[in-house]
């Protein structure tokens, strides 16, 4: 009997051993530590925007054409998709995977 209880106990301790191992190594960082303020990565690599960014960025990515309405519309669909928008006002696409290949139905791409 006194085996049995031993041994009881030994899976409970490696049990706990183990949890306690892949707790500690599945923590994510705080949101302000994955991307911290001033980085140049904020926004500019896939998933790196909050829903609530893609107004300014898309702004931005849409200034400098003669078509802003259509350019904001898409590109802030696309941003709520991606989270991303690549940096500058052209071009730079391949920073956002997901933004460069949405495509319309006719094959050409979706997002500004």
């Amino acid at each position: 009997m006194a085996s049995k209880l031993a041994f009881l106990f030994y899976l409970l301790f490696i049990a706990t051993i183990l949890a306690h191992k892949q707790a500690s190594s599945a923590k994510v960082p705080a949101p302000d530590q994955q991307h911290p303020q001033g980085s140049l990565q904020y926004g500019m690599s896939e998933g790196s925007l909050r829903p609530q960014d893609c107004g300014s960025k898309c702004t931005y990515r849409c200034s400098k054409t003669s078509f802003k309405k259509p350019c904001m519309f898409f590109c802030q669909k696309c941003c709520a998709k991606c989270l991303c928008v690549p940096p500058g006002t052209y071009g730079n696409k391949q920073v956002c995977p997901c933004y460069n290949n949405w495509k319309t139905k006719r094959g050409g791409p979706k997002c500004p």
